[in-house]
């Protein structure tokens, strides 16, 4: 007995939403997430936590407090 395709698009989904799968199973799978809302949604909330995760990495913190943190970091290691 098989399911809806759910488990197989489920497993296969982070490869899926980097390219990393052959054109058959990225066909398989864009067809099962245009039929399967559930499926559909746990794609979005992969691809949007994907997207803010990049953008933080992207982002660095104001000059001001990295040299604070730096300044903190180096007298902790000149204590010990």
């Amino acid at each position: 007995m098989s399911d809806c395709g759910c488990e197989k698009a489920r497993r296969d989904l982070e490869e899926y939403l980097r390219n990393e799968v052959c054109k058959t199973q990225h066909a398989d799978i864009k067809e099962h997430l245009e039929r399967c809302p559930a499926c559909r949604d746990e794609a979005l909330v992969a691809t949007t936590l994907t997207d803010v995760v990049a953008r933080a990495c992207r982002e660095s913190a104001p000059e001001e407090l990295r040299d604070q943190v730096l300044a903190r970091v180096r007298a902790i290691q000149a204590g010990h």
